[in-house]
Parts: structure tokens; C-alpha cells; sequence
């Protein structure tokens, strides 16, 4: 009846006004409407064209197969397709490899490394100063020169940074250069076994891992620590520190050569360790927490 026409007004009667003449709750109707649309089968849009010779279900079985078997990982969707073709005679487009490697998250960025994890679940941090270094290199842009490096070592004790050097080639030779300043501040010498007892903690970028570099870290006496591979968080308190120093000295300004980086970062070096508060320090700079320490030393 709510879809008849009203005779005089010409439109229809509607839903509402018959429930309420007819004193019948709309939600009885809803709720049946409801009830009967749960019965009815949706249609699925269908493959138009020739139905394909293999199912998703075993296309797909055919794909995980071909991962599991293969020496190598990472690969996408082109070498899984290929090695169907070539080597089981399974003849499909490369499109529909794809949408069912992308819809089982198999694709290259959602494969995972073969073998057990080298997961960091301990602590970088130390209980005295001088136990051990972070080092890292950071890459700035000038006008004039181009790109120039920035080399630090940082205290994993008091996130003190106890060398920066700035240079425009960024080799092994450079990487050196913030652990001679430490050495020198913190031991008063550079010579033979000057860090005897220290640790250097690194990524493993070429300057790091060069013969120059590691001979000279162990004619220091120095012990090389390696950071974890994909975990920066294992070298933390010196990628900590150069985000800070890009942060506070860096970005939004503009640098012609090199020099006006090395003055810059040398400035912010001091700043830093005499201003700079860090909270899991208890809000006391480098500088505070050292000059603590050595009180309770002597005390």
C-alpha cells in the first residue's frame, strides 16, 4: 500500500504514513527486509573470456612451491612467472602471477630473510665513560662543493660527543679523524694502545670496514663492535646524536664549502655538550652527567 498513489494529492502514501495510520512499528518491516536480504546470494562479477585451464587454488599452490624451492629470496613476480613457463609448462599471463603473489603477500617486500634473526634485545648503554664509542657519517650539501661528510664519535655513557670533523671526501681516512680527537681529549695521546680498553661501535659502511681503518682502530687498542644488520637502533647513540645535530645545526640553513660546515658542527659540538638535556640523563646535559661522575669517583 506505501507504494499506491494518493488519488487527490497525486503522490505516493509512503512507508511512514501508512505505519503511523496503520499504528504498525517500521522496525518490525526493517528488521524482516533485513532478514530475508541475508538469503539472497550476491552475484560475483566472473572472468569474462575463456575460463583459464588452472585454478587460483592450484596456480597458486604451483607459486608457493616454486618460492620454497628456490636457492634464492627476495625475487618478484617476473622470475616466479618465468620459471612456471620454463620449467613446468605452466603456461598463465604474468598479470594474474602478480595479483595472487600480491593478494598472499608473497611479493619480494613481504618475503622474509631465510634463517634465525640476530635480534637486539639487550643494551647499548654503559656505567662509566670511555667504554665505548658510537661512530657514524653523515652526508650535507653545499653550493659550492657539493656533498661533504661529517664524521662523530659520542659516548655511549653520557651521549658526549668527543670528536667531529667535517671534510668534503668521506673515506676511511676521515672516519679516523673524531676518534683521534677523542683519544686525544679524553686519553691526552694517540700512540700505540691509546684506547686500550675501548670499544668502538659501527655500522658497516665502507669506511668502517676498510683494512686502513680497522688497523688503526686495533693499533689504539681498540676493540671494533659492528652494529646488527637492518637494527640502527644497535648504533643508536650515534645515530641519535646526528639526528639531533641535523636537527639543531643543519637543516634550514644554507652551507657554500666545507669550511662553513666544520665551523658550524664544531660550534654546535660544544653547545651540545654543555647545553643540550637528555632525558633518559635525568634532563642533565653530557658535560653535568660527566662532572657528576667524576665526583663520585674521587669521593
Amino acid at each position: 500500500m506505501s507504494r499506491e498513489t494518493s488519488e487527490v494529492a497525486g503522490r505516493l502514501y509512503g512507508l511512514e504514513r501508512v505505519c503511523r495510520v496503520l499504528e504498525f512499528p517500521r522496525s518490525t518491516i526493517y528488521a524482516q527486509l533485513a532478514r530475508e536480504s541475508t538469503k539472497v546470494v550476491p552475484l560475483l562479477p566472473q572472468r569474462r573470456g575463456p575460463k583459464p585451464k588452472m585454478s587460483d587454488a592450484d596456480l597458486l599452490a604451483a607459486i608457493r612451491a616454486d618460492l620454497e624451492a628456490s636457492p634464492f629470496i627476495g625475487e618478484g613476480h617476473r622470475k616466479v612467472w618465468a620459471r612456471l613457463r620454463i620449467l613446468r609448462g605452466i603456461r598463465v599471463s604474468r598479470a594474474r602471477i602478480l595479483r595472487l603473489m600480491r593478494e598472499n603477500a608473497l611479493l619480494s617486500p613481504h618475503r622474509r630473510p631465510q634463517g634465525v634473526p640476530n635480534l637486539h634485545d639487550g643494551t647499548i648503554t654503559t656505567d662509566r665513560p670511555n667504554e665505548m664509542w658510537g661512530t657514524d657519517g653523515i652526508r650535507i650539501e653545499t653550493v659550492d662543493e657539493g656533498w661533504v661528510w661529517v664524521f662523530s664519535a659520542v659516548d655511549h655513557f653520557d651521549a658526549c660527543c668527543v670528536g667531529i670533523h667535517a671534510v668534503k671526501i668521506g673515506n676511511r681516512f676521515a672516519a679516523l679523524q673524531p676518534i683521534a680527537q677523542g683519544l686525544q681529549a679524553e686519553f691526552g695521546v694517540t700512540g700505540a694502545d691509546a684506547g686500550r680498553g675501548l670499544t668502538l661501535r659501527m655500522d658497516h659502511g665502507t669506511q668502517y670496514t676498510a683494512d686502513d681503518f680497522l688497523n688503526q682502530v686495533k693499533f689504539w687498542g681498540i676493540a671494533p663492535s659492528f652494529a646488527f644488520v637492518a637494527e640502527p637502533q644497535t648504533n643508536g647513540v650515534a645515530e641519535r646524536f646526528n639526528r639531533t645535530l641535523k636537527e639543531q645545526a643543519i637543516y634550514g640553513r644554507v652551507f657554500r664549502n666545507v669550511e662553513e660546515v666544520r665551523a658550524a658542527v664544531t660550534e654546535f659540538k660544544d653547545r651540545y655538550n654543555r647545553h643540550w638535556r637528555l632525558e633518559k640523563l635525568g634532563f642533565m646535559s653530557p658535560f653535568e652527567i660527566r662532572q657528576a661522575y667524576a665526583m663520585r669517583k674521587a669521593a
